[in-house]
């Protein structure tokens, strides 16, 4: 399970209410294990395409990269990138708060822009040259699948471990919310100590008040009994 987020006292920004959290996280989740998935059905298919001596397994196998990249890859990646900004902007995470975030972000922006500008139309190229016949049997196209499970896995990697600590800029917000945390702090036990005097103030008021109506209880009574002695001996 990941850690609870941050506090948000500091640089706050529109925060994302729990169950909208919860959903982008599950969204989030999904469609990056789904990325890298894809990724990995494309280095099977381009290995067994690149390695296959059957000519009918190479044309089969580089047309169905080009159907998972005409449906999927394009649109996982983008919903990956956007889920991944929604939660980091939209919590106390934040987007330049951690460095594992901020080289997770730089990471996955060039996977998306690679994705969409290199790796799709090598894979167009491919199924077209499969089909007409005269399929490509160098390795790039199973060098561009590696590269991308690679990050992929890395990325992975670095969002369950979080490593490399707060960037300068965390470091400042965390100062100034410690900071915030030490005056709530020291106000709570600056209210608790007024209460408590006023507390022992009442008391005090409260102890005399008795005191002073015991006090006139018996000497009335002491002034009534004379009284009462002299009726009956009258």
């Amino acid at each position: 399970m990941s850690p609870s987020p941050p506090d948000a006292t500091v640089d706050p920004m529109k925060q994302l209410s729990r169950p909208a959290r919860r959903a982008h996280l599950v969204v989030h989740v999904a469609v990056s294990v789904g990325w890298l998935g894809l990724t990995l059905g494309l280095l099977t298919l381009s290995v067994t395409g690149y390695a296959s001596g059957s000519p009918d397994t190479t044309v089969a196998a580089y047309r169905a990269m080009k159907i998972f990249s005409d449906w999927l890859l394009i649109p996982v990646a983008l919903l990956t990138l956007i889920s991944g900004l929604t939660l980091s902007l939209g919590t106390p995470w934040g987007l330049a708060r951690h460095r594992w975030i901020v080289v997770k972000f730089w990471l996955t922006l060039a996977t998306v822009l690679l994705t969409a500008f290199s790796l799709r139309p090598g894979i167009d190229r491919l199924a077209a040259d499969a089909v007409a016949g005269t399929p490509d049997t160098g390795l790039s196209m199973v060098a561009a699948p590696s590269v991308a499970t690679a990050t992929y896995f890395f990325t992975t990697a670095i969002s369950v471990l979080k490593p490399w600590g707060p960037t300068k800029r965390g470091s400042r917000l965390r100062a100034a919310q410690s900071a915030q945390v030490r005056e709530r702090a020291r106000k709570t036990m600056s209210q608790l100590a007024v209460t408590r005097c006023s507390g022992h103030g009442d008391s005090r008021a409260v102890g005399a008040g008795q005191t002073v109506g015991a006090v006139s209880g018996r000497g009335a009574v002491g002034a009534a009994a004379p009284a009462g002695r002299g009726t009956s001996a009258l």
